[in-house]
């Protein structure tokens, strides 16, 4: 008796299924490698993982210098573009692997391109985190310290505390504001914006009472519809501080000075400092402006990084220093203070070479 053939169909399906069958060990163990962290990064392969921020974030435009000073002595640094914030300081001192891709709205996707697939061997971020979390201060206070940091470099990065209103409002003092009892729109940024709401009596809740609301000056949207604008910040299209960039461009406004004792006490933080906003930095700004400033991005280690790539990597930023001038944001070197960040203390590595160069006085 003859069986009937199969069908065609019924023929290709069963071979596609053997098919899978054969290669399914192969794209398990290759998702399994892509999954796990990847063998050939690190400091051993010169090819350490750096936690940075975006391409045009300050961390990571200074971390593109660093990668870009390091190539010429056979490094090839792996940034990652989303490890910022608080998140930074962590990963370094734990040699945490990248967090899962989480871009605000407001910073453009190319800016934040894929993260390396490896623990985060050295960073690059701004002194004040970096001293907070070697501390346990603000962020980091619920952590505890982190005394394995070092220093390697710091590279000078001017922001200033800025204040402004639009001029249609006829404000020349934020006393006004609680005096008059306005529903203000306040946009905000970095900087110590609770410490300066308070010394005026003022506080999110009791400016949103008066039918005022508080908004993230970083973004966009935010910036079509406000009165006041308490951040930090300089001329530089960083998502940082790209409020100014915009606002000062499509507003008149007035730039108010704080008053001294306010300033005194914004500088009792060791990460401040008194200063003045320089005439003409922004658009209506026509002559220094004293309020308080920070600089320095730290670009820095765990204690346990190899000496060699420590030296190097100081080495290299000093020799090639010019990349910095040709960043979209104000970077220098100053060899008065590439060896220091407050107390953070330098890795060895680092500190032989600012010897041997001199720049760390006897």
């Amino acid at each position: 008796m003859l069986m009937p053939r199969p069908s065609s169909s019924l023929a290709v399906a069963a071979v596609l299924l053997l098919a899978g069958l054969a290669e399914a060990p192969q794209l398990a163990a290759q998702r399994g490698a892509a999954s796990s962290p990847s063998a050939g990064l690190g400091f051993a392969a010169k090819k350490p993982v750096m936690a940075a921020a975006c391409k045009v974030c300050p961390w990571g435009a200074a971390g593109e210098v660093v990668k870009r000073a390091l190539q010429p002595y056979g490094y090839d640094v792996q940034i990652c573009y989303h490890c910022w914030q608080a998140t930074n300081p962590r990963l370094v001192a734990g040699a945490g692997m990248p967090p899962p891709m989480a871009v605000p709205a407001y910073i453009p996707r190319a800016q934040v391109p894929p993260p390396p697939n490896g623990p985060v061997d050295f960073g690059v971020t701004s002194v004040q985190n970096v001293w907070n979390a070697y501390h346990g201060r603000g962020a980091f206070a619920s952590d505890g310290p982190r005394a394995n940091l070092r220093l390697i470099a710091t590279i000078q990065a001017p922001s200033y505390l800025i204040v402004a209103a639009k001029t249609s409002l006829g404000l020349t003092d934020l006393r006004q504001l609680k005096e008059k009892r306005w529903p203000v729109r306040l946009l905000t940024g970095s900087g110590n914006v609770e410490g300066i709401l308070s010394y005026y009596g003022l506080s999110r809740p009791a400016i949103e009472s008066a039918g005022g609301r508080v908004a993230n000056g970083n973004s966009p949207d935010e910036r079509k519809d406000f009165d006041v604008v308490i951040a930090n910040g300089s001329l530089g299209n960083a998502p940082e501080y790209n409020v100014w960039y915009e606002v000062s461009q499509r507003h008149d406004l007035t730039y108010l000075q704080l008053p001294d004792d306010l300033l005194d006490e914004l500088a009792q933080d060791p990460t401040v400092e008194r200063g003045s906003i320089p005439n003409g930095l922004l658009r209506g700004i026509d002559h220094p402006i004293a309020t308080v400033v920070r600089t320095g991005i730290a670009v820095y280690s765990r204690a346990d990084a190899p000496e060699e790539f420590t030296y190097v990597a100081a080495k290299a930023l000093d020799e090639h220093q010019g990349l910095l001038q040709w960043a979209h944001l104000n970077f220098s070197y100053n060899v008065h203070t590439v060896w220091k960040a407050l107390d953070l203390p330098l890795h060895p590595g680092a500190a032989r070479y600012y010897r041997e160069r001199r720049y760390v006085p006897d």
